[in-house]
């Protein structure tokens, strides 16, 4: 009887081993595919992970920043012309904007063409059409995505072709001889003309009058006198005075 018993426990005991040993071959298993699991997602999964993180941050950036030109217009375009007047009935208009935007070019409110900004940030309009008097420019600038900016300041241009007025009040005579040397040249021209007097200024008020002193040489003066208007068109006259002694 107790011989039975002490078999039946130790095969009971030697079970008991078998299992543990199974256990603990399992547990050893699990623990080294665990480190193989977390050295390959150090190797491989960790820089995935971080590209992944990266894409997701430039899709945000994307999108905010597409957000934002959406939400701001472009800087309204600026126009640029050296001169208020012009005797030319073409010229051309250039100017600044933000780099990469298009920009419209109004006439009297009215749009006359468009074109597109360089990456410098400058913009041109060839060969534009003027009529005779007042011009008046704006621009606008637009986005691709439909922004558009205010109205830039407007720019006024006189298209004129017409040569300015000069009368002559001394001397009246195209030819003359006087027996003395200081002579007052005086005449009359359009307002905001200069006059020159063979290339010297002689000041123009604002009734158009203008008077310079010339000292004369003994014998035949030859005088030239030069009305300018602010368009660049210009009148001369000639006139020729003989200084006997």
């Amino acid at each position: 009887m107790n011989k039975n018993k002490s078999m039946a426990q130790f095969k009971r005991s030697r079970l008991e081993r078998k299992s543990e040993e199974q256990i603990t071959k399992k547990t050893v298993l699990l623990g080294f595919l665990s480190i193989i699991s977390f050295l390959l997602i150090v190797v491989f999964g960790l820089p995935l992970l971080i590209k992944f993180s990266i894409f997701l941050g430039d899709i945000k950036n994307k999108g905010v920043k597409d957000q934002v030109e959406k939400v701001l217009p472009p800087l309204e375009p600026r126009l640029i012309l050296p001169y208020e007047a012009t005797n030319s009935g073409q010229i051309k208009i250039e100017g600044v904007a933000q780099a990469g935007v298009e920009v419209e070019l109004l006439k009297d409110d009215v749009t006359i063409g468009k074109t597109q900004v360089s990456e410098e940030g400058d913009f041109v309009f060839d060969n534009v059409v003027l009529d005779e008097g007042e011009n008046a420019f704006s621009s606008r600038a637009s986005t691709k995505d439909g922004g558009t900016s205010d109205l830039s300041k407007l720019v006024i241009i006189i298209y004129d072709d017409t040569s300015p007025r000069l009368e002559m009040t001394n001397p009246k005579e195209e030819t003359l001889t006087i027996d003395y040397s200081d002579f007052d040249v005086v005449g009359n021209t359009d307002k905001n003309s200069s006059v020159t007097i063979n290339g010297r200024f002689a000041m123009v008020d604002d009734n158009g009058e203008f008077k310079l002193k010339i000292q004369l040489a003994p014998g035949k003066n030859d005088i030239e006198i030069i009305s300018k208007d602010m368009a660049g068109n210009e009148t001369k006259k000639k006139i020729v005075i003989t200084y006997d002694l």
